[in-house]
């Protein structure tokens, strides 16, 4: 089921929230958007924009 907005869930959240919040409104595995934020990371912005994300997305 996806969501019709991008929110911070309650649960399965590992540390903010925000990469389940958009796993949730895409429809996909948030093993997948964790994955994509830690290589980002590594490669680029990545810690900038979960930061970024975490602040703007609100909570469930």
């Amino acid at each position: 089921m996806i969501s019709t907005q991008l929110v911070r869930p309650r649960r399965g959240k590992w540390i903010a929230g925000v990469s389940a919040g958009l796993a949730q409104r895409f429809g996909v595995s948030a093993g997948l958007v964790r994955i994509t934020f830690v290589l980002s990371g590594i490669f680029g912005v990545g810690e900038i924009v979960y930061l970024g994300l975490w602040i703007i997305m609100p909570k469930e």
